[in-house]
């Protein structure tokens, strides 16, 4: 019987995406690990391998179409003996429907004394006793299987749930559902507390109040309509609250020209490398902030991958420094341009721009004082930097003049309490006012 093969969820909040190009075409031979096309996703364009051997009998999706939700049928692949005629017996698998969002009211109303913004969960309409297995397991998490294991864990009565995938990204593929036997358990893991992603919407459709003529409406695409279901999910979920200090700069300024004068033009040192060196440095001397909310427990990270953010043109993404208390300043700083290029050509992979344990976003640059930040799940914290500038500042009871930088640190008061979270800011200042401790 032919295989479906489904558009595959690159990342766990990939709900849908453009098949940018094919890389084969029909009646070509596959085997696992052949890349078959060119996916481009919100924040980045990313090759998928095939994951089971056979024949492209049809290309379902043409190229270039955007959209394209996951888990829905873009190709069929044809198993030994079999030719282009067992297509016509071959059903797609169903694919799970949209919910539409509810009709707003056209009439005007008056606001509420506190709107709020609200999540319209999807639904997910239960499969047939027929239908394939349960694409989500008991957390409510995706689960991710290729169509030929899906088939055999039907008739083997494997529970898709209970099995640890060895394919791509960790996929179950033919090989692990053969090696489970019926009603066993192998941890196919999702954090606790995880949540299955919400579409997002306003509580009031701001329609109501403006004349159709005076505004024009501009779709979001899909990196924006990422960005609005992540944030609101964050601020809804996490209960943020914010600790401000401010450092001096003066020392740090001095040390930074110092280095970029005499390194032969090789290096160019930027304040956010010292910050995110800082930033490193800090969670290592205070672990317990270096922490992700798990439900029923905490993950205490042994690394600091920092997260910057950076600005593209409709959203943002916020790429990772991975084991950045290993590095130096001119290891970050190279890798940090290096990401940040490649991150505004969405030449990112997945794993370069998920995860890491806390992040920096940084205004300075935009004469932005001080603002804040929304926590980046599944992080606990993250440090809002504004412009350093020149102050009043007391030294020894005479009044001076010092460049100062205003951080604010919002955290996660699930997993960092506000003594703890002072703790982190005290050691960053710290390591800020003094760059020669980061060298200690």
């Amino acid at each position: 019987m032919p295989i479906p093969i489904l558009m595959p969820a690159l990342s766990p909040t990939m709900e849908e995406g453009k098949l940018a190009k094919w890389h084969v075409k029909e009646g070509d031979k596959v085997v696992s690990g052949d890349v078959i096309a060119e996916i481009e996703t919100d924040k980045a364009t990313m090759e998928v391998e095939a994951v089971d051997e056979g024949r492209i009998g049809k290309l379902l999706v043409p190229e270039g179409t955007e959209n394209v939700p996951v888990n829905k049928p873009i190709a069929m692949l044809l198993g030994e003996g079999e030719d282009a005629g067992a297509l016509k017996d071959a059903a797609a698998p169903p694919v799970p429907a949209k919910a539409e969002a509810p009709k707003q009211e056209t009439k005007p109303v008056a606001p509420p004394s506190n709107p709020a913004t609200a999540t319209e969960a999807k639904a997910m309409p239960a499969p047939p006793a027929a239908a394939l297995p349960p694409r989500h397991d008991q957390t409510g998490s995706r689960i991710f299987a290729s169509p030929l294991a899906k088939r055999i864990a039907r008739e083997k009565g494997v529970d898709l749930s209970a099995v640890a995938g060895s394919g791509p990204r960790g996929r179950i593929v033919k090989a692990d559902v053969e090696a489970a036997k019926p009603g066993t358990a192998t941890a196919h893991g999702t954090a606790p507390g995880s949540a299955t992603p919400t579409a997002v919407g306003p509580s009031i459709d701001p329609r109501a109040f403006y004349e159709k003529d005076s505004y024009e409406e501009v779709p979001l695409d899909s990196m924006r309509r990422t960005i609005a279901r992540r944030l609101a999910q964050a601020m809804q979920e996490i209960p943020h609250f914010y600790l401000t200090i401010d450092c001096e700069l003066d020392e740090l300024l001095r040390v930074r020209k110092h280095l970029n004068d005499n390194a032969g033009g090789g290096v160019k040192l930027s304040v956010n490398d010292f910050l995110i060196r800082a930033s490193a440095l800090a969670l290592m001397k205070v672990p317990n902030a270096n922490v992700s909310f798990a439900g029923t427990s905490l993950l205490k990270h042994k690394h600091a991958d920092i997260g910057i953010a950076v600005a593209l043109e409709g959203g943002l993404i916020t790429p990772i420094i991975r084991n950045a208390e290993t590095k130096g300043l001119a290891e970050i700083s190279a890798e940090a341009k290096e990401l940040a290029e490649r991150a505004r050509n969405k030449k990112l992979k997945p794993q370069e721009f998920e995860g890491g344990s806390f992040s920096i976003s940084n205004l300075g640059m935009f004469g932005i004082k001080n603002f804040t930040a929304v926590i980046n799940p599944p992080q606990a914290a993250i440090i809002a930097v504004g412009k350093g500038e020149e102050r009043a500042v007391v030294h020894n009871g005479k009044i001076e003049t010092a460049t100062v930088m205003t951080v604010t640190m919002s955290c996660d008061h699930r997993a960092i309490d506000g003594a703890l979270g002072a703790q982190f800011l005290e050691a960053f200042k710290a390591f800020v006012e003094y760059p020669p401790s980061m060298l200690l």
